[in-house]
């Protein structure tokens, strides 16, 4: 068997992807085609050995007792949801400024999102807005660790404890972050990561992860990944097929001793980032770390009023951005019946408007951050 992990970058200098994974899978060649090939002899492509040893592994790594493999982090927050018995009738507090899968998770089981504002400088949950929408129906509070910044997880937990609700993390992009020496995936009931191609760890196609310290929480979501069954063909609740594969685990397997020296390039290049644009406040604002965090940056997203004239500036002279997110989930058609409008949470809203993601991938090369940073050093000296 063999397949060709050539590079597929564009021989022009001025050209920048905004992600390119090619050079780490052609590094990892050997070892991706081994695996597979271990998998194929096997023929055990469903769960089974090789997911086992992918979830013993990755536990270890994030120092929690249960790591259950499933088919996305989407996924992996609906079964979080439903191990908690949260259903209609029940409210999750979470952000309006993310990807739409977290708010899709909540509503896909039946209960109601309901919103509170972000921070500025972390774009992540402000327990200030959290605190003021605490109802009597509230079950759980879902923070997102947004491109890979810890949400302020003492404060969410703390409001957690308060009114006996279940925290869930969405660590979909902030697998390696921690929060004063404890990684995201171990600072609340249940936590959800994303191994997206694009992911700081990412498989070659979807994948997720569902992490508790909780047993019963933990039998229950491997129930729940596989039809509901416990045992086989017994089902005992409605579950589903959110079973991750073989091959993916296989390939994880290799990547996942690597992820600390690439979460490590990652740090480097925003740091360079930061020290070359820092002069440019106020216009462009920077990602910061916020108090003992470590971010992770899955993006390095800045945030200016002039984003959308900067990014063709970019895009004309060859370096790829991207938009990170431009309609918070508040004023999406599917949320609607919500009844939100425009105003409602001026932060996120602002956010949507202002933020634009920089490449940031570990084998960034120097050149690129250097040009990235001077072309938009030009934009702004114009």
């Amino acid at each position: 068997m063999t397949v060709s992990f050539a590079s597929n970058r564009r021989a022009a200098r001025r050209s920048i992807p905004f992600f390119d994974g090619s050079a780490q899978a052609a590094a990892l060649g050997p070892e991706i085609h081994a695996a597979i090939e271990r998998v194929i002899r096997a023929q055990r492509f469903i769960l089974g050995e090789e997911v086992a040893a992918f979830e013993a592994e990755i536990a270890r790594y994030l120092g929690v007792r249960h790591a259950i493999g499933v088919s996305s982090c989407t996924d992996a927050l609906t079964i979080a949801l439903l191990s908690l018995g949260i259903g209609p009738g029940d409210e999750v507090i979470t952000t309006p400024y993310t990807f739409f899968a977290t708010t899709g998770a909540i509503l896909r089981v039946g209960a109601t999102p309901v919103f509170a504002d972000i921070e500025y400088a972390s774009f992540n949950l402000d327990p200030n807005c959290v605190q003021r929408v605490v109802s009597a129906k509230t079950r759980a509070i879902l923070p997102v660790h947004l491109f890979g910044q810890p949400a302020n997880m003492l404060a969410l937990a703390e409001i957690a404890r308060a009114h006996s609700l279940s925290l869930v993390e969405d660590a979909a992009q902030a697998l390696g972050a921690n929060e004063g020496g404890a990684r995201v995936g171990t600072l609340g009931d249940i936590a959800c990561f994303s191994f997206f191609p694009t992911k700081n760890l990412g498989a070659f196609g979807d994948g997720g992860l569902f992490t508790t310290n909780d047993d019963s929480l933990a039998t229950t979501a491997r129930a729940l990944r596989n039809h509901g069954f416990a045992p086989k063909h017994h089902s005992r609740r409605l579950g589903g097929n959110f079973r991750l594969d073989a091959l993916q685990a296989a390939i994880l397997r290799v990547k996942l001793p690597h992820l600390e020296r690439w979460n490590a390039l990652r740090k480097s290049h925003a740091d360079a980032y930061r020290r070359a644009l820092a002069e440019l406040e106020p216009r462009l604002t920077v990602p910061s770390e916020a108090g003992a965090s470590k971010h992770v940056y899955n993006q390095f997203t800045v945030r200016s009023a002039e984003r959308d004239a900067l990014r063709s500036h970019l895009l004309e002279r060859g370096i790829a951005t991207e938009i990170y997110y431009p309609i918070p989930i508040h004023l999406q058609d599917s949320c609607a019946h919500l009844g939100h409008r425009l105003g409602d949470f001026p932060v996120a809203e602002t956010c949507a408007r202002e933020c634009v993601a920089l490449p940031i991938f570990p084998e960034l090369e120097a050149w690129m951050v250097r040009d990235v940073a001077r072309t938009i050093q030009d934009f702004f000296s114009a």
